[in-house]
């Protein structure tokens, strides 16, 4: 195979992984919110808040990932 359908295998790879992180990024944001309305006491508080955090830690980096991902299959299709 050549190196444009490597590059246009692994870009179309990162396609497949950008969308199961855009469908289940937003759904631990959502279970994140649930627990903190539902959880008011100490130690289960905390597990809502950690949940929160690496739910819209996941969410920064699903947008980051998507432009790293839509900039390689441009480059592949376009052959840089």
């Amino acid at each position: 195979m050549t190196k444009t359908g490597n590059t246009l295998e692994k870009s179309l790879k990162r396609l497949v992984i950008l969308l199961g992180l855009l469908i289940f990024s937003p759904i631990f944001l959502n279970v994140a919110f649930k627990a903190l309305r539902i959880y008011k006491t100490a130690p289960k508080i905390y597990i809502a808040y950690i949940l929160l955090v690496l739910s819209i830690l996941l969410i920064l980096y699903a947008v980051y990932f998507g432009f790293k991902t839509f900039k390689s299959i441009l480059d592949a299709i376009f052959n840089k």
